[in-house]
C-alpha cells in the first residue's frame, strides 16, 4: 500500500489558506488589491467583530462576467499573469490567482458582480470552497464580496486568532495601507458601523497623508523628490523633531504595492544620522517607482516582500532624496544687503590686509553714504559688532569672541564675505542674550519672543559639525597603563573581525590573556575614563549594523569627543560664550545635538500673557 497519497483540492486550498490567510486583515488586503486591479476609483471596505465573522469590499471596478465569476474561485484562476515572461514584469498587485481559493475555502462568500455596460449582474455563494448557488441579479456595476465566518471549518486556526480589538486595529492598518499607496482611489473604512477614515480619491500624496495619518503628522511631513537611473523617489519624510519609538510610522510603496524593506528602512534612517536619538526612528511615505523588470514581487505569499536587481542604486537613490529634503528642512533668510555692506565688499583686497584701528573701521564702513563722517553710537548696531565665526579653530583654545580687539582689528579677504553674511543674518533676527538660569539655559529675547537654549547639546553640535568638517584622519594617544577589558565573546569576535576599522579610528585593542583584551592606544581627544565604554557602544552598533563603514563609526565616535568637549550644564560661563552660542542657534546654524535632541524651546509673548491671565 502506497504511503504517499495526492491531497484533495479542498485540502490544498486550506493548506494555501495557511500562507495567504492568516488573519481577518489578510482578507482585507488581498480584496482591497483586487478592486484595485479591477480599475475602481471608489472603495468601501467594511467589517465587523474584528473581521471574523464579517468583512465587505465594494468597488465599482470593471466587475465580471457570469463565466469569470463562476471561475475565479477556482486555484490559480487570475485574469492577470497568461504565460511565464509575465512573471518578469508583474505590474497588477495580485497574480497568482490563490486569494480567493484560499479565502473561499475557510469562509462563506456572497459575491455579486456586473460588468460595465451588461444588462444585468450576477450572485455566487461559496461555502468551503464550493459553488452552492449562482442566479442573476440586479446590482450595480462593479463588484461586492462579503466573507462571513471566516476560519470556522478550521477551529484550530480560529482559537490562535487575537481579541477582537487586536483583529480590528489589524484590518484598519491594512486598509490604511492600500489607500495610503494609491491616492488617486477614494477609500472608505468603516468598523462596526462607524466611519474609521475616508479619502478624497484626489490623486495628491499630501490629502491622504491627511486624510489617513492626522493633521498633526501630516504638517510636520517634509515633501521630497529625487531620481537616478530610471529609479523615481516621491513622498514625505516627518522633521527630525517628530520622531518615534519604533517603525510603524515608515510607509513604503513600490510601483504602488505596500513593501516592508530593510534596505529601504536602513537608508532612510541613514539620512537622518546625527539628527535622531538612539532607539528613535523618523516617519515616512516613500513611493518609489521603477521598471517592473527591475524588481521582483514574487518573493513570499504576502507579495510584500520584494527584491531588487540593482539594491545599491535604489538604497543611494532613497537616501540622497530623504538628505536633500532634511538638509532644505530650513530655508536660509532672504537677507537685503545694507549699502555699507556692499561698500565693505567691494573695497579693494589691499585694504583687507593691512591692520587698522576700529574707530578708522567704524568711521569708512559703518556709516551711510551721504552721512557725515561721524562714529554712531547705537547700543548695540551689528553692523560694527565683532564677527563671531561660526566654529573656533581648535577645541583647547577658550571660547570667546574673536573678531576685532577695542583698538585694533585684523581681516583676512578670504572671510570677509562670510563674516559679513554672518552678521547680517544675525543682525536681522534682532535678539538680545538676557542671561542663563539654572547654570544650563540661555535665555534670549527675540522679537515677541523668548528663546531658552541647551547650552551643552547647542556647543556639543557645534563642536561636532566642525570636527566633521576637518575631515582629518583621527590621531592617536599612547596609554602608558593600558585599559584592559572583558568583552563578551561575540564583542570579542566583533573587535578581531573589525580590526583594521577600530585602527582608523585611533583605537589599538589586542588580545591579553585568554577572555581579555588591552586597549594599547586612544583617539586623542578621548578620555582614559570613556575608553571601555566607547568600546562597548561600538561593538554594539557593529552588532546591530549602525556601523557600515569607517565614516558612520567616526560619526559615532565624534559625538562622544564632542560631548566630552562641549561647556556643561551646572556651571555658570561668561556672557561673550552664551552669546556666541546664541549667535549660531538664531541664525540657524544649529538645530539639533549629535545625538537629535532638541537645543532650544520658544515661549511667544501670547503664551506667557494668557499663562499669567493678562489675556484670555
Amino acid at each position: 500500500m502506497t504511503k504517499i497519497n495526492i491531497l484533495s483540492p479542498l485540502l490544498a486550498d486550506m493548506i494555501a489558506a495557511g500562507e495567504v490567510v492568516e488573519r481577518p486583515a489578510s482578507v482585507i488586503k488581498e480584496l482591497a488589491e483586487n478592486s484595485l486591479d479591477a480599475g475602481a476609483k471608489k472603495v468601501t471596505i467594511e467589517f465587523k467583530s474584528g473581521g471574523a465573522t464579517y468583512i465587505r469590499i465594494t468597488d465599482d471596478g470593471c466587475g465580471m462576467s457570469p463565466e469569470d465569476a463562476g471561475i475565479a474561485f477556482m486555484r490559480h484562476a487570475t485574469s492577470k499573469l497568461h504565460d511565464e515572461k509575465g512573471l518578469e514584469a508583474i505590474g497588477t498587485m495580485g497574480f497568482r490567482g490563490e486569494a480567493l481559493a484560499a479565502i473561499s475555502a475557510v469562509s462563506r462568500i456572497e459575491l455579486t458582480t456586473r460588468e460595465k455596460g451588461a444588462a444585468e449582474g450576477v450572485k455566487v455563494t461559496v461555502q468551503a470552497g464550493d459553488i452552492v448557488d449562482m442566479s442573476p441579479c440586479g446590482c450595480p456595476e462593479g463588484t461586492t464580496i462579503t466573507v462571513r465566518d471566516l476560519f470556522y471549518n478550521t477551529p484550530a486556526r480560529l482559537k490562535f486568532l487575537k481579541s477582537d480589538r487586536s483583529e480590528a486595529a489589524a484590518c484598519t492598518a491594512a486598509a490604511l495601507r492600500c489607500a495610503l499607496g494609491r491616492p488617486e482611489v477614494s477609500v472608505k473604512c468603516i468598523k462596526d458601523g462607524e466611519d474609521v477614515f475616508f479619502t478624497p480619491g484626489d490623486g495628491r500624496a499630501d490629502s491622504a497623508v491627511y486624510s489617513l495619518l492626522g493633521r498633526d503628522i501630516a504638517s510636520s511631513m517634509l515633501p521630497c523628490t529625487g531620481s537616478s537611473d530610471g529609479i523615481e523617489v516621491k513622498g514625505f519624510v516627518s522633521s527630525p523633531a517628530l520622531s518615534r519609538g519604533n517603525r510603524s510610522m515608515q510607509y513604503f510603496y513600490c510601483n504602488g504595492r505596500f513593501i516592508k524593506s530593510q534596505l529601504l528602512q536602513s537608508a532612510v534612517e541613514q539620512a537622518y544620522r546625527n539628527t535622531l536619538l538612539t532607539g528613535r526612528y523618523p516617519a515616512c511615505t516613500l513611493f518609489i517607482t521603477l521598471k517592473t523588470s527591475a524588481v521582483d514581487v514574487n518573493v513570499h505569499p504576502a507579495k510584500t516582500e520584494v527584491r531588487f536587481s540593482d539594491e545599491k542604486k535604489v538604497f543611494d537613490t532613497v537616501y540622497q532624496t530623504v538628505k536633500a529634503a532634511l538638509e532644505a528642512e530650513t530655508q536660509p533668510l532672504e537677507l537685503k544687503i545694507s549699502e555699507s555692506t556692499q561698500r565693505m565688499v567691494s573695497t579693494p583686497r589691499a585694504d583687507f590686509f593691512r591692520s587698522m584701528p576700529a574707530k578708522e573701521y567704524r568711521t569708512e564702513y559703518t556709516r551711510p553714504a551721504s552721512a557725515p563722517a561721524a562714529v554712531p553710537t547705537p547700543r548695540r548696531e551689528p553692523s560694527y559688532a565683532a564677527p563671531r565665526p561660526t566654529a573656533r579653530p581648535s577645541m583647547n583654545e577658550p571660547l570667546t569672541r574673536t573678531g576685532f580687539s577695542p583698538d585694533r582689528t585684523e581681516f583676512s579677504i578670504k572671510n570677509v564675505e562670510k563674516t559679513v553674511e554672518s552678521v547680517e543674518k544675525i543682525a536681522a533676527l534682532n535678539h538680545r542674550v538676557i542671561g542663563e538660569c539654572l547654570n544650563t539655559y540661555i535665555l534670549v529675547e527675540i522679537g515677541e519672543e523668548l528663546l531658552l537654549i541647551d547650552k551643552h547639546a547647542a556647543h556639543e553640535r557645534m563642536i561636532f559639525d566642525r570636527l566633521k568638517a576637518q575631515g582629518r584622519q583621527i590621531m592617536s594617544q599612547t596609554l602608558l597603563t593600558p585599559v584592559i577589558i572583558k568583552p563578551t565573546s561575540e564583542d570579542a569576535e566583533l573587535l578581531e573581525r573589525n580590526e583594521a576599522l577600530l585602527s582608523d579610528l585611533g583605537f589599538e585593542i589586542e588580545p591579553y590573556g585568554a577572555d581579555a583584551y588591552a586597549i594599547r592606544a586612544l583617539p586623542d581627544d578621548m578620555e582614559v575614563t570613556d575608553a571601555k565604554a566607547a568600546v562597548e557602544e561600538i561593538c554594539d552598533k557593529l552588532r546591530r549594523g549602525d556601523i557600515v563603514s569607517a565614516d558612520s563609526a567616526r560619526d559615532e565616535l565624534l559625538h562622544t569627543v564632542a560631548c566630552k568637549a562641549a561647556i556643561k550644564a551646572g556651571h555658570r560661563h561668561d556672557i561673550r560664550e552664551l552669546e556666541r552660542i546664541a549667535d549660531a542657534v538664531v541664525a540657524g546654524e544649529v538645530r539639533y545635538c549629535p545625538h537629535g535632541r532638541p537645543i532650544s524651546v520658544r515661549l511667544t509673548k501670547n503664551e506667557l500673557d494668557k499663562f499669567f491671565s493678562r489675556i484670555v
